[in-house]
């Protein structure tokens, strides 16, 4: 099997010859990666990393008041270049929608438009990556995006306080994505595999809003991607860190396929409960934490983490694509990388057909 057939296998829980891998990485990672084996294609190689590769349109739209440290996106959202000693991460420090109280302030707003984005390249980017990897398009976190917008102590209080203001703001946000995405999959029609419809929900001791919140403003507008991603038979990948056991049974009604990153050091996240409950619904993405075992621990109790998340992720030979819990981070030894892919290319098969 390929890459890309192997990881398509899993997502539809059929039994492939090995586990699939897939890979999140700082910059400063891939860095050193690349230094140590080459270019991005030889780390890959290497490490024999499967992998869903992404392609997007292209902004061309209005040029955007980046200066130096600052960066600001198409949304209006500042960020800054902060140095935490190991990297920098881009950290948002300006929320243009804070101070708006009315809907008529949220109509004064400058949206986004679609016709900020070329969409012309993208087919052929996808056709020549669908030879062999799994094609993701699209990206849609609508609390997330609510968040950036607002603030986050603003979007924890929208819903409560200000619930007609609060569902104006998430039709604009959604109408925009709605329209990019349908563009995106329309273009690429019959060659995306995967696309996100995700968020972050939890925090690492519990969720961040209740599950009646989450129903009623967050989960419509969600539903309504999902079902247009499976309109075009494209799978449904759901990011979420930290404790969000609470809204699993919920995504997995909505429809979602894929469920990263499993932090199951978080409180109801264990492993072998969330594999009995959903293994025929849910093909789980990550497990492999990147906070202590990856980034401290010794190669061979980075081999044992492998070898526990597969004996139970992939007990039954399939729904498990093995990845960090996040995105690996500089201060981790690359030896523990090399550690975490060899031993998932070894031991990946032990619950697999023999080819």
């Amino acid at each position: 099997m390929n890459s890309r057939e192997r990881v398509l296998a899993v997502i539809n829980h059929e039994v492939p010859d090995r586990i699939p891998t897939d890979i999140w990485a700082t910059s400063e990672v891939w860095s050193m990666l690349k230094a140590y084996f080459g270019e991005e294609v030889d780390v890959i190689e290497a490490l024999h990393i499967d992998g869903i590769f992404g392609v997007a349109p292209k902004y061309v739209g209005p040029p955007l008041p980046s200066t130096g440290e600052v960066i600001v996106d198409y949304w209006g959202i500042r960020y800054k270049r902060i140095n935490y000693g190991l990297g920098v991460y881009e950290e948002p420090i300006g929320s243009p929608l804070a101070d708006a109280k009315t809907i008529e302030d949220l109509d004064k707003y400058k949206w986004p438009s679609v016709d900020w984005f070329d969409f012309t390249k993208m087919r052929e980017a996808a056709r020549e990556l669908r030879s062999s990897r799994v094609v993701k398009a699209g990206y849609m976190a609508i609390f997330y995006q609510h968040c950036l917008l607002r603030g986050f102590k603003n979007a924890l209080l929208d819903p409560l306080v200000r619930p007609e203001f609060t569902r104006y703001l998430l039709d604009r946000i959604f109408d925009f994505l709605y329209e990019l995405h349908l563009r995106m999959f329309q273009t690429c029609e019959g060659l995306i595999d995967v696309t996100e419809v995700t968020d972050d929900f939890g925090t690492q001791n519990g969720p961040m809003i209740s599950l009646k919140v989450f129903r009623e403003f967050y989960r419509p507008y969600m539903q309504k991607f999902i079902d247009l991603a499976h309109d075009f038979d494209i799978k449904v990948f759901h990011h979420d860190d930290g404790a969000i056991r609470t809204f699993i049974p919920d995504l997995v009604e909505m429809g979602i396929d894929i469920l990263n990153p499993v932090q199951w050091t978080c409180p109801g996240m264990d492993l072998e409960e969330l594999k009995r409950n959903f293994e025929k619904r849910l093909c789980f993405h990550g497990a492999i934490d990147n906070q202590r075992i990856l980034s401290f621990a010794k190669p061979e109790q980075v081999r044992a983490e492998v070898r526990r998340c597969i004996d139970i992720l992939a007990s039954d030979g399939t729904g498990y694509i093995l990845a960090p819990c996040h995105n690996i981070q500089p201060i981790t030894p690359i030896e523990n990388i090399i550690a975490m892919y060899d031993e998932a290319y070894k031991y990946g098969s032990k619950y697999c057909r023999k080819t």
